[in-house]
C-alpha cells in the first residue's frame, strides 16, 4: 500500500489510518491524493485484520480546505482535461466512502471545507471538534456546492441546506451536527485517545462497537445558530426563485435575515441560480450517484463560465477580494444560461 508525502497511509492496530498531509495548504486535495486514497480503502475494506479505518488532516488548522482550484482553474484556461479527470475520480470517491463497507471515521478537526466535505460528510462515523468550522463557499468564486453537497444539503432540516450552500457561510460543530453533515462532537484534545481506542478494538469490532466508544468520548454540542434560527431559514429560503428569496429577507425583520441578503449580494449571480437549482433538483433525486452524475456536467459547463475564472482569481491568485461577477445582477441571468449547466456529462460517472 502506497503513501506519499501528501498521504500518509498506515495500519495501526485494528484501524486502517489516512492522514492527508499538505498542513501548509490546509490539506487541499489534489489528484494524486485521491489516488493515494481510493485504493488504499478498497485495500482495507480487503482485509479481514482491519476493523475500520481513520482519516484525518495533519496541523492544527484544517482538516481539508477543499479541492485545488488552482489546478481546475488553470485546467479550464489551458483547455486541457486535468480538471475533469479529478472531478469524476473525487467524485467516484465520494460516492465509494458512502457504501463503505466498513467503519470509516473521519475527524473534522479544523477548517473542513468543499471537497473536505466531500471527504468527511458521506462517512459513517463523523466527528467535530470546537475548532471545526465547515463551509460549502462556492458561490463566492463562482462555482457551485458540488462532491455530493446537492444531495446531503437538500436533506438538511428544514432549508438550513439552502442556507448553507447559497450563503455559503462558515459554521460550527453544533451547526454542522444540526445538517446532518456530522454526529458527535469530541474536544480536540482528546482525538488522539480516541483514535488510540479505536485502534485497539478487536479486527471484529462491529460498526455498533465503534459507534459506542465514540459516544463515550462524545460532549455536548452547544447551540445551534441554524436551529435556532430555524423559523427564519424556512421562511425565507423555501422560494424557488433567488428573487424570491432575496424578497423574502427584504421583507423579514432581525439580524440573521439582513446579515443571510448581504452576504449573498456579494455571491456570483449566475452561481446563485445554478445552486439553486442544483439544490432543488437534489431534492427529489433518488440517491447520491444521481446527485453526482448531475454535478459532473455543471462542473463542465463551470469550466465555460466567466464567474468561476474571476471568482478564483479574486479570492486566490490576486487575493484583492473583489471579484467582477458577469452577469453582474440576477435579474441578468437567464433560465437559458443556467440550462446549459445541465446538459449531461458523457460518459456518466454512474449508470442505472
Amino acid at each position: 500500500m502506497d503513501s506519499t508525502d501528501e498521504v500518509i497511509i498506515e495500519r495501526r492496530g485494528s484501524a486502517g489510518i489516512i492522514k492527508l498531509n499538505r498542513p501548509k495548504a490546509l490539506n487541499s486535495l489534489t489528484l494524486p491524493m485521491v489516488r493515494v486514497i481510493a485504493p488504499a480503502l478498497e485495500d482495507f475494506a480487503a482485509d479481514p485484520a482491519i476493523a475500520s479505518v481513520i482519516v484525518l488532516g495533519e496541523g492544527e488548522r484544517g482538516f481539508c480546505a477543499g479541492g485545488d482550484i488552482r489546478l481546475l482553474h488553470q485546467s479550464g484556461k489551458e483547455g486541457t482535461d486535468e480538471a475533469e479527470t479529478f472531478w469524476r475520480e473525487e467524485f467516484l470517491l465520494n460516492h465509494a466512502i458512502s457504501r463503505y463497507p466498513k467503519p470509516y471515521v473521519v475527524l473534522m478537526d479544523g477548517i473542513t471545507m468543499g471537497g473536505g466535505v466531500g471527504l468527511s460528510a458521506h462517512g459513517s462515523h463523523r466527528v467535530v471538534t470546537e475548532r471545526t468550522r465547515l463551509a460549502m463557499p462556492e458561490t463566492g468564486i463562482g462555482y457551485f456546492p458540488d462532491v455530493g453537497a446537492t444531495w446531503l444539503l437538500p436533506r438538511a432540516p428544514g432549508e438550513a441546506g439552502t442556507w448553507m450552500g447559497l450563503t455559503g457561510q462558515t459554521v460550527g460543530a453544533a451547526d454542522v451536527i444540526h445538517a446532518g453533515f456530522a454526529d458527535h462532537r469530541v474536544a480536540s484534545s482528546a482525538l488522539p485517545a480516541l483514535v488510540d481506542a479505536i485502534v485497539a478494538l478487536p479486527a471484529a469490532a462491529s460498526a455498533a462497537d465503534v459507534h459506542a466508544l465514540i459516544r463515550t468520548m462524545a460532549v455536548d454540542a452547544g447551540e445551534s445558530r441554524l436551529a435556532a434560527n430555524r423559523q427564519v431559514i424556512d421562511r425565507t429560503f423555501s422560494a424557488d426563485t433567488m428573487e424570491e428569496i432575496l424578497k423574502a429577507l427584504a421583507d423579514e425583520p432581525g439580524e440573521f435575515a439582513t446579515e443571510a441578503a448581504g452576504v449573498i449580494a456579494s455571491r456570483s449571480p449566475t452561481s446563485l441560480k445554478l445552486t439553486l437549482r442544483l439544490l432543488r433538483a437534489g431534492r427529489t433525486s433518488a440517491d447520491l450517484a444521481e446527485c453526482l452524475n448531475r454535478e459532473l456536467g455543471a462542473c463542465k459547463g463551470i469550466l465555460y463560465n466567466h464567474d468561476f475564472y474571476e471568482g478564483v482569481r479574486a479570492a486566490v491568485i490576486d487575493k484583492d477580494r473583489n471579484p467582477k461577477w458577469s452577469p453582474a445582477s440576477l435579474s441578468e441571468v437567464t433560465a437559458d444560461a443556467i440550462d446549459r449547466f445541465f446538459i449531461p456529462v458523457q460518459p456518466p460517472l454512474f449508470t442505472r
